[in-house]
């Protein structure tokens, strides 16, 4: 028996209880209240609902507490039980006390239907909520024990394998590092074989550095050698160079000074020596009649060679003023 079995159970009981209290209630408050208003003065009768209302009340009580107690597990002591019959007892005779007071068995009897029924479904329905909560406690013992076992399986499957993870990871970790100690050794000895090859490539470099250090340095010197035979030719070519021109200044300027030292020509001079007398005078600075009378020659043809000689640009056109002389 599940637990929904279990539960619907217990509203079939709870509901059948209190549909049996309830209407004993019913009957109950319908056949005293007749009998307490007989009893009663008549300014208090609209009392007469009441004591069979607060006997029901207590029945209700008693019931209820009956259940909350099963459904706990608890004992409510020997109190529970007096109440219990009490109220029924009281229920009982009270529902009867009409009839028997009118000496009628079959109204007694009939009368004490409801209060025994009611009586009787408190304490059934006590035992059987009792039973059930017992038989509730049982199942759920047993299915706690059946949850524990299977948590404790779980707990032991999860535990194996954890282990059997625990195991693979290491046996993993062992393979990894055996295969990181081989890649490590095989790197080691590329990197020495890296390095030797290095070692022998630097060590190659530096003699070819220094043998090109060296032919460069050779090269230097042999430039260097040259650029020093070149500085010597060219001092050598300057110092030569220089001493032809003082000598040619030399040259000019004693043939200049014969030209100069000559005295007036007697006549006009060839041109061409005329050019040379005039040119000795421009380099003299001499002045332009001077240096006619020297060469013999016009003074306007002397100023056109004094021009010549400023501007060289201008001997054409003074050849041209000449010719249209």
């Amino acid at each position: 028996m599940n637990s929904v079995q279990t539960r619907s159970a217990e509203r079939a009981l709870s509901g059948g209880t209190w549909l049996i209290v309830c209407g004993a209630m019913l009957y109950s408050i319908l056949t005293v209240t007749p009998l307490m208003a007989k009893h009663t003065a008549e300014a208090w009768d609209w009392t007469a609902p009441i004591l069979p209302l607060v006997v029901d009340a207590a029945v209700v009580i008693v019931v209820k507490l009956d259940d909350v107690l099963a459904r706990l597990g608890g004992q409510g002591g020997r109190w529970p039980i007096v109440l219990r019959w009490m109220t029924g007892l009281m229920t009982l005779a009270l529902n009867t006390a009409d009839s028997a007071l009118k000496k009628d068995p079959v109204g007694v009897a009939v009368h004490s239907v409801a209060p025994l029924l009611l009586i009787v479904t408190a304490e059934t329905s006590l035992a059987y909520r009792r039973a059930i909560a017992r038989a509730v406690a049982a199942l759920e013992a047993e299915q706690r024990a059946e949850r524990e076992r299977r948590e404790q399986a779980a707990r032991e499957r999860a535990e194996r394998a954890r282990a059997e993870a625990r195991e693979e990871r290491e046996h993993a970790a062992m393979l990894a590092r055996e295969q990181r100690e081989h890649e490590a050794a095989l790197a080691r000895e590329q990197a020495e074989r890296e390095e030797r090859a290095a070692r022998e490539e630097r060590t190659a470099r530096e003699r070819a550095e220094q043998a090109e250090r060296a032919e460069r340095e050779r090269r230097e010197r042999e430039r260097e050698q040259r650029e020093q035979e070149r500085l010597t030719r060219e001092r050598q070519a300057r110092e030569r160079a220089e001493a032809e021109r003082r000598e040619r200044a030399e040259q000019a300027e004693r043939e200049r000074a014969a030209l100069l030292n000559r005295g007036p020509a007697d006549g006009k001079l060839p041109e061409d020596e005329a050019r040379r007398i005039v040119a000795a005078a421009f380099a003299s600075d001499m002045s332009v009649r001077a240096a006619a009378e020297l060469c013999g020659w016009s003074v306007g043809w002397v100023s056109h060679r004094y021009a010549e000689h400023r501007d060289p640009s201008a001997d054409r056109r003074a050849d041209l003023a000449i010719a249209s002389q």
